[in-house]
């Protein structure tokens, strides 16, 4: 394939340098990512066809649940299948159209779950909060329209964060040190100043990352105030326990978006941010389910249920 050289001749083409520096590791790391992708695959579609199976799951916090889970499927999707195969191919390159398509279908994912988490804390805090008014607050047609918000919210923005990326020249190396098209590395394969680019993503990371975050953490502000003033300890451990797996899928997810689109250019290395991608791509994606599941006495209990009619029907 060939690289642009000096003459500063436009990249059609890239090559995702992976983890092609760990040869001798290439079929252990295949193996590991192949079976924690189809953890997360079965497991998702497990969580959802539970929900939908079952009446008593037929909540607004179990629907938002649903849209989580799907779009966790497609998050994951969206990078590791491409990953699998350049571990075990030399063929290691994407087009500038396929990277386009990567990197637009991976950030409105990831933008989209931030709103949708927002959503899901908003529904704790009436559930919390507002006891008595929740089936009148969380209906059917308001649920709807906040899932509906969330995807409209992440196609719309990054359609703009995408094409003002891809405009910029790319020439020079055709490597890009990651494996697969996030916005960082990209951004350092540019020839030209990308000060404009730089600032604009972070007024989309403060807007639309942190601003559904603050909102979640002022969701939790007043339901940790409400639960403290609950007169029975039984009381504030059930309602603690219906925010418990929010808040852990919440940290996990947050806490490596912040990491990656929020920390200082300097501090960005090719190691270090392919670590944290695969935290935010591969690990929390498989920990969602199984978080869910075992610390949510409901599902448990719904799992149970239709395991013991599938078994003797």
């Amino acid at each position: 394939m060939e690289e642009a050289g000096e003459n500063q001749t436009s990249l059609n083409e890239f090559i995702l340098v992976g983890f092609s520096y760990l040869a001798e590791l290439q079929i252990l790391l295949f193996l590991l990512f192949l079976v924690t992708y189809l953890v997360t695959i079965i497991g998702n579609m497990l969580i959802i066809l539970l929900i939908k199976c079952n009446p008593s799951l037929q909540t607004p916090m179990y629907f938002f649940l649903v849209n989580l889970s799907f779009l966790e499927i497609c998050y994951t999707t969206s990078v590791v299948p491409q990953m699998l195969i350049h571990l075990v191919t030399e063929h290691k390159t994407i087009s500038k159209a396929g990277c386009a398509a990567q990197m637009y279908v991976f950030t409105i994912l990831g933008l989209t779950e931030c709103f949708l988490l927002a959503a899901m804390a908003y529904d704790r805090y009436v559930a919390i909060c507002y006891p008595l008014h929740y089936t009148v607050i969380m209906s059917h047609q308001v649920c709807s329209q906040l899932a509906v918000a969330s995807w409209v919210t992440g196609i719309s923005v990054e359609a703009a964060q995408t094409a003002w990326i891809f405009s910029l020249p790319f020439c020079g190396s055709n490597l890009i040190q990651h494996f697969f098209c996030d916005i960082p590395p990209l951004m350092k394969m540019a020839c030209t100043d990308t000060s404009k680019n730089e600032n604009a993503l972070l007024a989309v990371s403060v807007l639309f990352i942190m601003g559904p975050f603050l909102l979640i953490i002022l969701s939790y502000i007043r339901i940790i105030y409400t639960i403290l003033k609950l007169p029975s300890a039984a009381g504030r451990r059930k309602a603690f326990s219906t925010c418990s797996s929010h808040l852990m899928v919440v940290t996990l997810f947050y806490g490596t978006a912040i990491f990656t689109y929020l920390r200082p250019k300097s501090s960005h290395t090719p190691g270090s941010d392919k670590m944290i991608a695969l935290m935010y791509t591969v690990v929390t994606p498989v920990l969602n389910p199984i978080i869910y599941t075992l610390r949510n006495k409901e599902v448990k209990a719904a799992f149970k249920k239709t395991f013991i009619k599938v078994l003797f029907a």
